[in-house]
C-alpha cells in the first residue's frame, strides 16, 4: 500500500501537473470505487466535470483535490493503486500509452479511472486489485467522513513534537509494530517505513509499549521523521506497484534497511541476519542482534 512518502511524492507531482486545470470528463469501467460518493459514479461525474482543481492536498495516505464549486475530491489508492499523467488511447478495449517508455510498462496499464483535462492531458489511476476508493464531497461535508475525522496527525509536519506522539502511544497497549501502524495514532506509516524506523531506533517489533521508556519513544520519534523525510526525497518505495505520477519507480526500495531483506546481513555490520515474523495478517522485518526483546 503506499505509505506517506509515496503519497507525498504524488502530492507533489499533481500539485506541478494539473493544478488550476479543468475536469472536462471522467471514464471508468469499475464503478465500484464510487459507491461511496453519493449518486455513485453518474453522479461523481456529474459534480466533478466542469470544475478547476485549486490545490492537491495529502491527509494521512488520503489524496484530496480541493475544487471549484466548494467541492472536495478523496482519493485513497489502497493496495496497488497509483495516479498516472500523460495521454492515451483505446485500443481493442485496452488503453495505450500514447508515448512508449515508462507509461508502457505492465504495471501501469491496469487503468480503470480516467479523467480528462482542459490542457488535454489526463489522469489515470492503474489499479491491479481495484481496491482503491473515490469520492466527492461538499466542503462543508468533508470534516464528518469517517476517512478523515478520526485520522492521526502527520508525522512530518513541524509542530508535530516528541509530547505530542508520546501522550498518543502510551494510550494505546499491544505491540510497537501495530501501535506504529494505527492510523488514529500517527498517520501515514504503513509496513515498509515501521520497519525501517524500529531498527534505527533499535527496538524490536515486539516490545509492548508499556515497557517503552522515554529515551526509547524518542528514538522511534526521531527515527520516524527521519525515516520518513529520507523516503519523500527519494520518491518513495516501488518494491511492488508503486510508481510516481511519471510512471517511474522511487528510490528507497534500494536503500531500505530490513523490510524484505529476510536473510540478509544486517546493514550495522553486528553479525546478525534479518529476520522475519508475523505479527497478525503483516510481517516485520528487524535484527535480532539490534533490536532486542
Amino acid at each position: 500500500m503506499p505509505e506517506l512518502p509515496e503519497v507525498q511524492t504524488i502530492i507533489n507531482d499533481l500539485n506541478k501537473k494539473v493544478k488550476g486545470l479543468t475536469i472536462t470528463k471522467v471514464w471508468t469501467d469499475w464503478p465500484k470505487y464510487f459507491k461511496r460518493s453519493p449518486g455513485h459514479f453518474d453522479g461523481f461525474k456529474k459534480t466533478v466535470t466542469g470544475e478547476k482543481i485549486n490545490k492537491v492536498w495529502r491527509l494521512g495516505k488520503n489524496i484530496i483535490f480541493d475544487l471549484s464549486g466548494n467541492k472536495k475530491i478523496l482519493i485513497h489508492q489502497k493496495m496497488t493503486g497509483h495516479l498516472l499523467i500523460g495521454k492515451w488511447k483505446v485500443e481493442n478495449g485496452k488503453w495505450i500509452a500514447v508515448e512508449n517508455g515508462l507509461l508502457a510498462e505492465k504495471v501501469n496499464g491496469y487503468i480503470h479511472v480516467m479523467f480528462w483535462l482542459s490542457n488535454k492531458s489526463m489522469l489515470a489511476l492503474s489499479d491491479l486489485r481495484k481496491f482503491a476508493k473515490i469520492l466527492v464531497v461538499s466542503e462543508k461535508d468533508f470534516k464528518n467522513l469517517e476517512d478523515v475525522k478520526n485520522i492521526g496527525p502527520d508525522p512530518l509536519k513541524p509542530d508535530f513534537r516528541f509530547n505530542d506522539f508520546k501522550s498518543l502511544v502510551v494510550k494505546k497497549r499491544g505491540v510497537i509494530k501495530k501501535v506504529l501502524m494505527d492510523q488514529n495514532v500517527v498517520s501515514g506509516i504503513g509496513n515498509i517505513y515501521a520497519d525501517d524506523i524500529l531498527f534505527i531506533a533499535k527496538i524490536h517489533p515486539l516490545k509492548k509499549i508499556e515497557t517503552l521508556s522515554d529515551k526509547e519513544l524518542k528514538a522511534i520519534f526521531e527515527a520516524t521523521k527521519k525515516i520518513l523525510k529520507k523516503a519523500v526525497k527519494l520518491r518513495g518505495t516501488s518494491t511492488s506497484d508503486y510508481r510516481d505520477t511519471s510512471g517511474k519507480k522511487g528510490g528507497y526500495g534500494n536503500v531500505r534497511l530490513t523490510y524484505q531483506r529476510e536473510g540478509e546481513k544486517c546493514p550495522n555490520k553486528c553479525g546478525g541476519i534479518i529476520k522475519r515474523i508475523k505479527i497478525g495478517s503483516r510481517s516485520a522485518h528487524f535484527c535480532p542482534k539490534c533490536q532486542k526483546l
